[in-house]
């Protein structure tokens, strides 16, 4: 396994269980945002771009959900 899978591993492992967590709090919700900006990151490394900007858009929308949130 290279180094660049197991980040993408990790980082879209931790973008999901943030995912999962969202409902406890807010600060999930911009964990969420930051596993989203990791994956896209990933995305990117990995020669994936479109999954790359597929979380960049998701980071966004996690960012405004937590904007909004209270």
């Amino acid at each position: 396994m290279s180094g660049v899978t197991i980040y993408g591993v990790g980082a879209v492992g931790f973008m999901m269980v943030m995912y999962a967590l969202e409902s406890k709090g807010r600060a999930f919700v911009a964990l969420f945002a930051l596993g989203c900006v990791l994956s896209s990151v990933y995305g990117f490394l990995s020669g994936a771009w479109p999954f790359g900007v597929v979380e960049l858009i998701w980071t966004f929308v996690a960012l405004r959900r937590w904007q909004t949130t209270s």
